[in-house]
């Protein structure tokens, strides 16, 4: 069986984090062949507490300090001292079930691929009607793109991207470490890089993960406006439009049809119709989309389209204050 390295970044996660490690106790990966890494980025919580206390029972999980707090630091720190033939990249927002390690591996061995992933299913910790609207919207295609990885397939599947994947060791040696720069989107460029290098990237149909989201609207609103924003600072450093994918730029597109009109009427008052169409036929569509998912799921309706809302908007913003920081970063 080949030894595998398991890297968790964390930060602040003292809600989600004994769930994680809990689920990875459970696994039937042989233990002798496995280590844990917790990269914890300075918590202020009690998240290196839990894990410390989860160390002393369970020798192969470890907590390493990250003081440069970010995820691509915490990974990096983590693959210098992996002594893992495989690599896996877990979140500790989710939960993994028993098999998980297993079939990765066993997967990764079959295609002989480079990076495999898993199907994310997203779920809450505390069900009540507004964190159930979330979700929903969080699972929908209309909400969150149609990325396999979220709305599912029947197949295995080559593909640009998965999030959270198993790679081989040696790929890191080949195409290089996370980038450091990314304080957002690291995982999807450095899948496109493996990919740009002849890499093979599968996603496998019969395993999944749990991944809890925001309930909240303000901290749904928080994540996807630093999505967006970090959208356009990922093509910025990495002067590469195509290392993110074009569906990410939609809010953008969106929240652009209104802003730009609106200005434009100062000194053409017509403009202010194409605003006016744009925000009418967006919500003549989410009204619509929003009614049918309340009915056939039973979920509160007004929870509904303003998730949709809050989400598109605030990825829309995110990615406008990306732009507009482009010139200061080109200053310094």
């Amino acid at each position: 069986m080949n030894s595998i390295t398991v890297i968790i970044p964390t930060y602040n996660e003292e809600k989600y984090i004994a769930h994680c490690i809990e689920s990875i106790i459970k696994q039937d990966f042989p233990k002798d062949k496995l280590e844990v890494f917790f990269v914890d980025g300075c918590s202020t919580d009690k998240t290196r507490e839990i894990i410390n206390e989860y160390s002393k029972k369970n020798s192969y999980i470890s907590f390493l300090l990250n003081t440069k707090k970010y995820v691509p630091y915490a990974m990096n720190y983590g693959i210098s001292k992996a002594k893992g033939e495989y690599i896996i990249r877990l979140d500790a927002h989710a939960y993994y079930p028993p098999s998980y390690f297993t079939t990765l591996i066993n997967s990764a061995l079959e295609l002989r691929a480079d990076n495999v992933g898993a199907i994310q299913r997203t779920e809450v910790l505390n069900k009540k009607k507004k964190s159930i609207a979330i979700k929903e919207v969080l699972m929908n295609r209309f909400g969150v793109g149609n990325s396999y990885f979220r709305i599912g397939s029947e197949k295995v599947l080559e593909v640009d991207t998965v999030p959270f994947g198993c790679f081989k060791r040696e790929v890191f040696d080949k195409i290089g470490f996370y980038d450091e720069r990314l304080i957002r989107n690291q995982d999807i460029e450095l899948n496109k890089r493996l990919k740009k290098s002849g890499g093979r990237i599968y996603l496998i149909p019969t395993i999944s993960y749990t991944y809890y989201a925001r309930e909240n609207f303000k901290a749904l609103s928080k994540n996807n406006f630093l999505n967006g924003y970090w959208n356009i600072l990922t093509v910025y450093y990495t002067k590469n439009i195509g290392s993110i994918s074009i569906r990410h730029f939609i809010p953008l597109l969106f929240v652009l049809s209104i802003i730009l009109p609106i200005f434009g009427s100062f000194f053409y008052l017509p403009f202010i119709y194409l605003a006016l169409f744009s925000m009418t036929l967006y919500l003549v569509f989410f009204i619509g989309l929003s009614a049918k998912i309340s009915l056939s799921k039973k979920v509160n309706f007004s929870y509904l389209l303003f998730a949709f809302v809050t989400l598109h908007i605030s990825y829309g913003i995110g990615s406008i204050t990306g732009m507009l920081k482009l010139p200061f970063l080109k200053k310094s």
